[in-house]
Parts: structure tokens; sequence; C-alpha cells
């Protein structure tokens, strides 16, 4: 997209970007925050993977990039609101404090331009996993190392082959009962602390699984990932919320090799891709 002016939004919602992890698609994410910009922007919890670099420090130049890049969208006006995650949950001690131009927050109240209100919140609090059997949940999170590790074996070969990205790991999650049930439970225990709030909707990440839906008379919206999905919320000006997705595809005879184009999603999405 050389030359193109970046597509403007209200607000951009991310989440999950496990920073400091192999799987996070960092270049992916950079060519997002390139051709898109917005008014407001949330990082919705799990940006930096801090279970994962307590493990082994990983901290390649892109994940540097994609720090600078958002900061430097900070310097230029935007207003920018750090939710802190299970996996950065040493960011929660700082709340209300900035850092060059990001806010940390809990949780916060977003107004739509359409006036409608949402709570925004990272999702963790309500998994019983991550709160009442902690080691259960470091257990998981090595299975979904296992997981990612096969998904970017597949990634390279659909690759090879020119086809567009795909993840194996989000194709295997949405078709095991346990994990559909789940992520079904999570909705409606988040759309349920929304109705407490007084609020019209919810808008998290957590689950990795991107979606915009009505929970009873809750719009209940995921951000997704950026680690399997590479999904991003979006608030237009008019308030309609809409999922973009940011796809690796190959290019017939690209001048200089392979280029990272977006696939705009028009639907509400009813499952991650």
């Amino acid at each position: 997209m050389p030359g193109q002016q970046p597509r403007r939004f209200r607000t951009i919602f991310i989440s999950d970007l496990h920073l400091g992890s192999k799987a996070a698609k960092a270049e992916f994410l950079i060519d997002f925050l390139r051709h898109h910009d917005a008014d407001n922007i949330y990082l919705v919890g799990d940006i930096v993977d801090g279970w994962r670099l307590r493990r082994s420090w990983h901290w390649p130049q892109a994940h540097n990039d994609v720090v600078q890049k958002i900061l430097r969208k900070a310097r230029k006006g935007a207003s920018i609101t750090y939710i802190a995650g299970n996996h950065d949950e040493f960011a929660r001690q700082f709340q209300g404090v900035h850092f060059g131009g990001i806010v940390v927050a809990d949780s916060v109240i977003h107004e739509a331009a359409d006036g409608r209100r949402y709570l925004v919140i990272h999702g963790d609090q309500f998994d019983t996993v991550v709160h009442n059997a902690r080691w259960l949940a470091y257990l998981g999170d090595h299975a979904y190392d296992a997981a990612m590790l096969a998904n970017r074996a597949i990634a390279r070969l659909r690759h090879m082959m020119g086809l567009e990205y795909w993840s194996f790991s989000s194709w295997a999650k949405l078709r095991v009962k346990k994990a559909v049930n789940f992520i079904g439970s999570f909705q409606k225990v988040l759309a349920d602390e929304a109705k407490r709030c007084g609020v019209e909707g919810v808008i998290c990440g957590h689950i990795h699984h991107a979606v915009i839906e009505k929970t009873g008379d809750v719009e209940y919206i995921n951000t997704g990932d950026w680690v399997e999905s590479c999904t991003a919320v979006v608030e237009h000006f008019d308030g309609q919320m809409e999922i973009l997705r940011w796809s690796h595809v190959q290019i017939e005879a690209p001048p200089s090799g392979d280029v990272l184009v977006p696939i705009r999603i028009d639907a509400r999405l009813t499952e991650a891709a």
C-alpha cells in the first residue's frame, strides 16, 4: 500500500499481542498500525507476555518496533489506554499512571459516537481457571505453546504453496466441544458484568476468539488476537463497530517479496478466522 493514506477510525481496539513470545505476529501488527489510525486506541490486555519472558527472554527488533509505533501514535495525539491482562498483570500496579502518553487501567467505560457505552476489560478476571487453578493455567499455557509450534509449521507450508495465512490452532479450538462451551460461558459472564455496570456492551480479549454478537440484550465484542487470528475491532465515526482481519497473503510476482495486505470483513463474525 505504498503512498496510500492510513484509514482513519474513531477508535481501534486490539488485544493479545503477546509481545515477547515467538508466536506474536509483530510484523503483521506493524503493517496494520502503519495503515490504520484512530483518535482513540485501546490495548485490551496481554500486550506483553510476561509469562513467557520469565521463562526465556525473547524480544526481537519487530517487537520493539511495535512499541515504538504505538508510542509514535501517542505523540501524534492519539489517546491510548493500556488495559492490563493476565499475561501482563504486572501493569495493574500502575493503574492511572501515564507512560509516554499511554494511561494504564484495569478496565474503563468507552462511550461510542452513537452514545452506546461499553465496558472495556481484558476478561481474565472472569476466567475461573486463571484465578482458582493457577497451575492449570500455566499447564494450559505450555500446551498452547505446542499448538502454536504446529501452527507455525502449517503456516510455513501454506506460505510455500502460495496460500494465505490460516490458523490451525483457532480451527482446532473451535472444534473442541469443551472449548466451545467455555467460549459461550465466557461471553455470558462478561455480558452479565456489562449489565451490572449499566452499559450496553462489553469489549474484551483473553480467549483469542474475535466476534461481534448479541448476548441477550448486551453487545459482546471480542477483539481476537495477534497470535492466531490477527484481528482488531474498529469503531467508525458513526459508532458502528467492525472486525478487521489482517492476513499474510502471497502477491503474484511482487517486486520486493511478499507484502502484507488487509482483508476487510464487513459481516459481523460468529467465529474467528
